[in-house]
C-alpha cells in the first residue's frame, strides 16, 4: 500500500460511518431505537425510514439491509487487497463498480423522498453524500490508476495513433 493508494483508503475509511449509519437505520426501522425529529416536517425520517413507511422496505427488506450489504462490501474490497490478487489488480474498477451502484440506488433513494414522499430522512442524505464521495473518489483513484499506465485504455491502439 502507498502514498498513491489514498483514495481507496479514505473510501475504505467513509465505509465505516456508513455501516454504522446503516446499522443504525436498521435499528430505526425494527422499531428497536427511537429517533428525535418533528413529525409532518419536511425532516421526517418515520415517513421515510420508519418501520410503518411503505418505501421503507423493498420487497420485504428494510432498504437499511442493502446499504449495511453496500458499505461492508466497499470497505472489504479494500481492506482484502493485499491478501486477494484478483482484487488487488483489480482494486480500482471494483470500488468505483460498488460505489458506481450504491450511487445509482442513492439517487433512486432521494428521488422517492423528493418526488414521492416528499420528506427527507437525515441519517439518509447523511448516507447519501458519503455514497457521493466515495463515488468521487473512486473515479479518481481510477484515473490515477489509468495515468500510472496500470490499466489500459478503453480506445486501446487507437490512443497510439493520435
Amino acid at each position: 500500500m502507498s502514498v498513491r493508494d489514498w483514495p481507496l483508503r479514505v473510501i475504505q475509511l467513509l465505509a465505516v460511518p456508513g455501516v454504522l449509519i446503516s446499522y443504525y437505520l436498521l435499528l430505526y426501522h425494527q422499531d428497536l431505537v427511537s429517533y428525535v425529529c418533528e413529525a409532518d416536517s419536511y425532516f421526517d425520517c418515520s415517513r421515510v425510514s420508519g418501520p410503518t413507511s411503505p418505501y421503507s422496505s423493498i420487497g420485504g427488506i428494510p432498504v437499511a439491509i442493502f446499504g449495511l450489504i453496500g458499505y461492508a462490501a466497499i470497505f472489504l474490497a479494500v481492506w482484502l487487497r493485499p491478501f486477494v490478487p484478483q482484487i488487488a489488480k483489480n482494486d480500482a474498477e471494483l470500488v468505483l463498480g460498488l460505489t458506481g451502484i450504491g450511487m445509482v440506488f442513492t439517487l433512486y433513494l432521494k428521488g422517492l423522498e423528493l418526488f414521492v414522499i416528499h420528506a427527507m430522512c437525515e441519517y439518509c442524505l447523511y448516507s447519501a453524500i458519503l455514497m457521493l464521495i466515495m463515488f468521487t473518489l473512486s473515479i479518481t483513484a481510477v484515473v490515477q490508476k489509468r495515468r500510472r499506465n496500470e490499466l489500459p485504455s478503453p480506445l486501446g491502439n487507437l490512443q497510439k495513433i493520435s
